[in-house]
């Protein structure tokens, strides 16, 4: 059996440290001591890690929708430093879903994991169509409930409902 590969979604500093534009709260830092065990456990276990990490250019239409945000070659897009120690390859995107228009698939052919875990944030967004990418190429995937967050409590329990109903994936309580 191959090992699990953990996808780290959008841990960075540009969403869970104060005073950037889309900062999500300190409510969401909670996850962080929860991602970190995650990691020392699935790493001992030869898991390979893969920091999905937001990496915009300066005129990305997603700013449309929301605040510029993790433009490339800013802090912003660099993985929180309680996480950055932990070995893993990061893997810049532009949009929701790790898998769009990234190496990801490439990555994972070349890895052949048994699963993915995946954790970070948000939830609803970044998280949820990850996953639903992931399933859509016939992944397992897992999610430990305590190891991704949204700051909109509604919109997290419905991306974890719809994970599990409708995609199939795993919550690990």
């Amino acid at each position: 059996m191959m090992a699990n590969a953990v996808l780290v979604i959008d841990m960075l500093r540009g969403f869970l440290e104060e005073g950037y534009p889309l900062y999500i709260g300190e409510e969401c830092r909670r996850i962080i001591p929860h991602i970190q065990e995650l990691l020392e456990k699935e790493i001992k276990n030869g898991s390979p890690v893969i920091y999905i990490c937001d990496n915009h250019a300066p005129d990305d239409l997603e700013f449309r929708m929301f605040p510029p945000h993790c433009i490339e070659g800013t802090p912003e897009t660099e993985v929180i430093p309680e996480l950055a120690d932990y070995n893993g390859e990061i893997i810049p995107k532009r949009r929701y879903s790790g898998f769009f228009d990234t190496t990801l698939e490439d990555r994972l052919k070349e890895l052949r994991p048994d699963k993915l875990v995946i954790c970070g944030v948000l939830t609803n967004i970044c998280v949820l169509h990850t996953a639903a990418d992931a399933r859509n190429r016939d992944y397992e995937v897992e999610v430990p409930v305590d190891c991704v967050s949204s700051p909109d409590a509604d919109a997290h329990r419905f991306a974890l409902e719809h994970m599990e109903n409708v995609l199939g994936v795993t919550l690990i309580k």
